[in-house]
């Protein structure tokens, strides 16, 4: 493992692989919003595809891609599936991303931009 001048090592491959893959599934704003939501409280799809502003079949495709990744989980809850978020770091790295750039964009002298611009 290769280190810096501060002696902090490079995490594996695997690592940067794993959080590069993670990073990729909440690229997209829906898969954003709904682990946010998530990270909120559990919900089924029906009300997920209300609050996120998506279609069933999409919030659903949505769900099954961030479940497969470890990311969501679901329960059975009598005949419908209740979803709830399976991975508290992602909640922290996402509550520490959405509120700081909503903070940003609460001050009058800063705005948000894309990054890569």
């Amino acid at each position: 493992m290769a280190t810096d001048g501060g002696g902090f090592e490079d995490p594996p491959a695997e690592v940067l692989t794993a959080a590069a893959a993670a990073f990729g599934l909440l690229a997209s704003p829906a898969r954003l919003h709904i682990v946010w939501a998530l990270a909120r409280g559990e919900s089924d799809v029906t009300r997920l595809a209300e609050r996120v502003g998506g279609s069933l079949p999409a919030v659903s495709q949505h769900l099954t891609k961030l479940k497969l990744a470890g990311l969501v989980r679901s329960r059975r809850e009598g005949r419908r599936q209740v979803y709830l978020v399976d991975d508290p770091d992602v909640v922290t790295v996402v509550g520490l991303m959405v509120g700081q750039l909503t903070e940003r964009a609460s001050r009058p002298s800063d705005r948000i931009r894309g990054l890569g611009t």
